[in-house]
């Protein structure tokens, strides 16, 4: 099983586009994408098949998440 470290998922200076900003986004990222892939069907005779949670901390990492930060509005 691999480790990911808050170095994986936050970007560096030259990717910082194609990964979250800071580990905590990155964490709610991958929280958000696991709980959209849990939505999806899934082969249930694979017994080797990847946690969700993993799968998209992976697809984090790889930069193929694509996300946007929407600011929150204030109150009136």
């Amino acid at each position: 099983m691999r480790v990911f470290t808050p170095s994986d998922v936050v970007g560096r200076t030259g990717d910082a586009k194609d990964r979250a900003a800071n580990k905590y986004l990155g964490v709610l990222i991958a929280a958000k994408h696991a709980r959209v892939l849990n939505e999806f069907p899934r082969d249930r005779s694979s017994t080797r098949e990847k946690k969700l949670t993993t799968r998209s901390l992976e697809e984090l990492a790889t930069g193929s998440i694509v996300y946007r930060v929407v600011p929150r509005r204030r109150a009136e």
